[in-house]
């Protein structure tokens, strides 16, 4: 258990999942929390892929819970634990014998922390989806890409991460703070498809006051204007131009030699003047390359910045300057640092992943599991390790 960060001395147990489950119990074990988590016994999941920096932080247990004493030791685990994480399709916890009612009769402060992609009711709640699927009924996958052209999906960031696991993770504290209060637990019911609707507040707002278009690539931040978009330069690599207020674009004009062509003297913000700004930032964009306009940009309070690559973003100063990267043991890439950060509580530096069911001795002799039935569990299959 880790004794740094905010959550320090809150131990969660996480159910072994894909996707924004994991992502969850990343963010609180970044945040000083104790996650065990529970993996399978036997062969991983065809659709498992061990991911060194999405299991960062945590212990493993594997269990085999299609057996009832694998049930109980899972039950054994929620009697001390804060928390709960879980991301089956709705009812297969409860199959399980691990649904809210069983844990919360073994331990009533806990909190029961559910991630799905529809929620757990509904007519899809039973239906299989991935984040492609979800963003798509709520509108955002609609309003993400350039005009006449297909919606962009961008990545699984505004779905998983951006939506999901991060509302799921908002919601287990806040109920932490709540049993805090009444010490009583309760059941967080976090998903995919809520959450992305709550990302997608700035454009109903702007909608609702007829400032954004129904149409992609017609609007502020869709790529429809020209002062909010990417350029390419002479080496094909891109710039980021984001001048949306006057004193930002009058300098990126400075800086591109345009502030004296008359095609862009009147406010920058007349839709009727954008097919000329546009024109006159893709000519100019294209006669240097990215890191030419880069250096061009350097100093210059102007919100034009250079696209840069996985590698270089690591590498970049302001990252090393923060601190924004740590090593990744065994490997070469880097992988970004806990964050937010705080003025008092220090948050731990990420512990290793680790393999399926690596820590199951340790774990079980914590919940008082003496050797001789820590023996015979690992005999009948009931638990395992590497």
């Amino acid at each position: 258990m880790t004794d740094t960060g905010p959550l320090a001395g809150i131990t969660v147990v996480e159910l072994a999942g894909i996707g924004p489950g994991p992502y969850c119990a990343m963010l609180l074990a970044d945040m000083g929390a104790s996650v065990v988590r529970v993996d399978r016994a036997g062969p991983a999941s065809a659709d498992y892929t061990p991911n060194p920096v999405l299991e960062r932080g945590r212990r493993s247990i594997a269990v085999d819970l299609k057996q009832p004493r694998g049930r109980d030791v899972v039950l054994d685990l929620v009697a001390t634990a804060d928390v709960l994480v879980e991301s089956f399709r709705p009812g297969v916890a409860e199959r399980l014998g691990l649904g809210p009612d069983e844990c919360l009769a073994r331990n009533p402060r806990l909190v029961y922390g559910r991630m799905t992609g529809w929620g757990q009711d509904g007519p899809l709640a039973g239906a299989a989806g991935h984040d492609v699927n979800y963003i798509s009924l709520t509108g955002a996958l609609h309003a993400i890409g350039r005009a006449g052209e297909r919606p962009v999906p961008p990545l699984n960031l505004v779905g998983d991460f951006g939506g999901g696991a991060s509302s799921l993770a908002f919601g287990i504290v806040c109920a932490l703070l709540e049993s805090g209060r009444s010490g009583r637990g309760q059941v967080v019911d976090a998903n995919v498809f809520d959450s992305t609707g709550t990302l997608m507040a700035l454009i109903h707002g702007l909608r609702a006051r007829g400032r954004w278009s129904a149409r992609r690539g017609d609007n502020l931040l869709d790529t429809g204007c020209p002062y909010y978009d990417v350029y390419t330069c002479a080496d094909g690599r891109w710039v980021a131009v984001g001048t949306i207020e006057e004193r930002f674009f009058r300098t990126m004009l400075a800086v591109l030699g345009l502030d004296e062509d008359p095609r862009l003297a009147g406010s920058h913000k007349d839709r009727s003047r954008w097919p000329a700004l546009r024109e006159a930032l893709t000519a100019a964009f294209a006669t240097r390359t990215r890191d030419e306009w880069a250096e061009a940009f350097a100093g210059v309070d102007a919100c034009v910045t250079p696209v840069l690559d996985l590698d270089e973003a690591a590498a970049h100063p302001h990252a090393v300057a923060r601190s924004a990267y740590e090593p990744l043991d065994g490997s070469p890439h880097p992988q970004p640092a806990v964050a937010p950060r705080f003025s008092r509580s220090t948050t731990p530096v990420p512990s290793p992943a680790v393999s399926p069911g690596q820590q199951t001795r340790e774990i079980l002799a914590q919940c008082g599991y003496d050797g001789a039935a820590v023996d015979e569990l690992l005999e009948t299959g009931v638990v395992a390790e590497p």
